[in-house]
């Protein structure tokens, strides 16, 4: 029996909302601390939460509570969840920073110098899709792009804005982001429905960028752009972890043959010793941890606010206002979209609006692949462009310790493959709900 609808029951929501948003702009913003929102210990946060919702409705005894919490975390897809994104963390950490940078020296070392932004834009594109994660291909490819606007004249910002770009083409489209991962397994959709339809979305917004650096870079800089040494074979286990997703092939095969050639190819190119190579691995597994337990908190948390009528609250106020098959696309996006900017974290906004916005494609008709795209798509773009999310703050200080100046509002105007992408969504979502009827 579905549970009465009760908004009360949403409190826990507010307050992690309230704390996490409040404490992050006091950090940030009042207090000028560094990445102040990542100072921010968000498992605690959300424990405080859990603590909420467990105080509210108590008719229900606490032993009562713990029950509805097991199995919201003792659902097939969480623990799915966890197990990948402990691979794709372990994954990450063999390849490693010289992999990446591989590619992107690789892509330079092939074009010409006037078209280097471009091929910032490009490789940020192939490492993020390949390495899964947004932030580390930033953390490697943005202080290449701030030696390419000081070699070659272009502009700082825009180098910059194009690699965040690329880095959020590949965090929407990648096998082993966690945010593909959460969409996918909260919608209960195969990753390569979710890629398929996540790609028709995702080229054109990336196609049209490219043209607009083109246009804009096609008369300036001329300088030969001075590339270190890389080992092409560094390249192979991303294109093979690529090849394989695209394929179809289950997640975990793909994983393990990505684990698998990075760890021997590192190892015969001595890009690492054998001890460096297992203490990689668990870096890499450990780097996931914050992910994971934020993740099992908050399918605990979720389980508490659909048993007490959240979740039916929130449903009868979308059907208010949102009608019709584009209203419940577009309810589903501003839902997480909102999260986003709440979270400063497309993974948790994704984790939190998952089990909403499942309810809300069963109500309006969305199909699993569907609703895990538009989750998907729409909290990369609102990550992509908030100016105290991870990506640009991660892209400012790398440009700041190579003694560069940039900040967030020059970026920002730059950011032409965010924007992009929420045209697209929503041409896509005006054009699929018109065919749907």
């Amino acid at each position: 029996m579905k549970p009465k609808a009760n908004a009360r029951a949403l409190l826990p929501i507010l307050v992690f909302l309230l704390l996490y948003l409040g404490l992050g702009i006091l950090f940030e913003y009042v207090l000028k601390i560094p990445m102040g929102f990542y100072s921010i210990p968000i498992v605690v946060v959300f424990m405080a939460a859990l603590l909420v919702a467990c105080l509210q409705n108590r008719a229900l005894p606490f032993d009562g509570k713990l029950e509805v919490m097991a199995k919201g975390v003792g659902d097939k897809n969480i623990l799915t969840m966890v197990l990948i994104f402990l691979a794709a963390g372990i994954f990450v950490g063999v390849t490693g920073r010289s992999s990446a940078e591989a590619v992107a020296y690789f892509l330079l070392s092939v074009t010409p110098a006037r078209t280097a932004v471009a091929v910032l834009f490009v490789a940020a594109c192939f490492v993020s899709t390949a390495m899964g994660t947004s932030v580390g291909t930033i953390t490697l490819i943005a202080p290449i792009s701030v030696a390419v606007a000081g070699i070659s004249g272009f502009s700082l910002p825009l180098c910059i804005a194009s690699v965040i770009g690329g880095a959020m083409f590949g965090d929407n489209l990648s096998f082993i982001s966690d945010t593909t991962i959460a969409a996918c397994n909260t919608q209960g959709c195969e990753m390569r429905d979710k890629f398929r339809a996540n790609f028709k979305i995702a080229l054109p917004a990336a196609l049209i960028t490219l043209v607009l650096i083109f246009l804009m870079t096609s008369h300036a800089g001329s300088s030969q752009i001075e590339i270190p040494e890389y080992n092409m074979l560094l390249l192979i286990p991303y294109v093979l972890v690529l090849i394989g997703g695209v394929a179809g092939v289950n997640v975990f095969v793909v994983l393990i043959i990505g684990i698998v050639s990075g760890s021997v190819i590192t190892l015969a190119t001595g890009t690492v010793s054998a001890l460096d190579l297992l203490g990689n691995r668990g870096s890499g597994a450990a780097g996931m941890f914050e992910t994971v337990m934020v993740t099992v908190l908050v399918s605990a948390l979720c389980g508490l606010i659909r048993a007490f009528g959240g979740f039916e609250s929130l449903l009868a106020f979308i059907r208010r206002v949102f009608k019709g098959a584009v209203g419940g696309r577009i309810g589903l996006g501003i839902l997480v979209g909102a999260m986003d900017i709440a979270t400063a974290n497309n993974t948790v906004a994704i984790v939190m609006a998952g089990p909403i916005a499942k309810q809300i494609s069963d109500e309006y008709g969305i199909t699993p692949k569907e609703s895990a795209s538009l989750l998907d798509t729409f909290s990369c773009v609102f990550q992509g462009i908030i100016p105290y999310g991870a990506q640009m703050l991660v892209a400012i200080s790398q440009a700041v310790l190579l003694g560069a100046s940039v900040s967030a509002f020059e970026i920002i105007p730059c950011l032409f493959y965010p924007y992009l992408l929420c045209l697209s969504s929503l041409v896509f979502i005006f054009l699929g709900a018109r065919k749907k009827h």
